[in-house]
């Protein structure tokens, strides 16, 4: 158990029925879908965006934290509320994305390493004074067997960066989601998806030890054990569930408080099916099972948006129904029908 209550942040954050909106899109991220549907990026259109959904009503009832980007954290209501103040009335936590992108591991390399070690420190107690409780931080690793990637050695380098950023997060009295991300981008299969996510999880965890950190303090932000989206043969909804519970419970300690799930690139539909079959899984589990999305519990808010005012009900329904049908899912009653009512 630590000092600064991380442990209960991290509880408070992965419970059912409660999960985590992802809201910390890069300026570049953002811009390319704001271009998706023909509306200019501006720090104004970003802010309307961001209110829009911090001010859907009763968002609290499924979600228990939104991670935050740099410009947003400094952003503030229409009515001049910072959005954290705007947040933290509403009992949603405040998280804040810290890491400054990836970059390539070495020149001519297909593999990226994360970067945000230096300075970090100091940006964290910035971003604390500015409301936040909880940061994140992404390694994305990459399965490409022509190129004969992922190395051990991104795995590794990315996994000790995790772990440092990590303990410098705890350090500061904050709660660090660490999120090892390996990209459905590619055509291998589950079976390789499972080894490869086994080995980064088992890499993480000895540098998370390493580095001292306090397992009862963090969230774990993985991806699911899912074929890539150029593979011909596509595991099954169960299979996903079964693969993916197994292993963790082979690769995260039991001190870990909980999962919170990156969509990845998944259907929205889909990303709700595979959560709400591990929650419906007999196995009992030692972990919190929720989720972290951006782009599942977004996108069908952003297109009914398009960056009209007279559509920010609609955008803020689908937005709702979204982390409602999300919020199902963690308790495993989540039901395909519910898509049409």
């Amino acid at each position: 158990m630590n000092d600064n209550n991380l442990d209960k942040i991290a509880v408070t954050l992965s419970k059912p029925p409660k999960g985590i909106l992802a809201a910390d899109e890069s300026t570049n991220t953002i811009t390319k879908r704001f271009d998706s549907i023909n509306v200019d990026s501006s720090f104004e259109n970003r802010r309307r965006y961001r209110e829009l959904l911090f001010k859907t009503h009763d968002l609290n009832k499924f979600i228990s934290g939104i991670i935050l980007y740099d410009e947003t954290i400094r952003q503030s209501t229409s009515e001049g509320m910072p959005f954290s103040e705007f947040l933290k009335d509403l009992g949603i936590l405040v998280g804040i994305k810290v890491d400054t992108g990836a970059l390539p591991l070495t020149s001519n390399s297909h593999e990226k390493i994360t970067e945000g070690l230096d300075g970090l420190a100091k940006r964290i107690e910035e971003y604390k004074n500015l409301g936040a409780v909880f940061t994140k931080w992404r390694a994305i690793i990459d399965i490409d067997d022509k190129n004969s990637i992922p190395s051990d050695y991104a795995i590794d380098l990315n996994c000790f960066n995790l772990a440092r950023y990590a303990k410098v997060v705890q350090d500061h009295g904050l709660v660090p989601i660490v999120e090892p991300e390996v990209l459905m981008e590619g055509n291998h299969n589950i079976q390789k998806c499972y080894n490869i996510t086994s080995k980064t999880l088992k890499s993480l965890f000895n540098y998370l030890k390493f580095h001292d950190v306090d397992l009862s303090g963090i969230l774990l932000k993985p991806n699911m054990v899912i074929a890539g989206k150029g593979c011909s043969e596509q595991a099954s909804i169960e299979e996903v569930a079964s693969q993916t519970i197994k292993c963790l419970k082979e690769s995260v300690p039991d001190q870990v408080p909980g999962i919170v799930f990156l969509s990845g690139g998944q259907s929205n539909e889909l990303a709700t099916q595979h959560l709400n079959q591990m929650n419906k899984s007999s196995e009992t589990l030692s972990w919190n099972l929720s989720f972290s999305y951006g782009r599942a519990l977004q996108q069908p808010a952003l297109t009914s948006w398009q960056g009209e005012s007279e559509n920010i009900k609609i955008s803020q329904d689908a937005l709702f129904k979204r982390s409602n049908l999300n919020s199902s899912a963690t308790l495993g009653k989540y039901s395909i029908d519910l898509e049409n009512i």
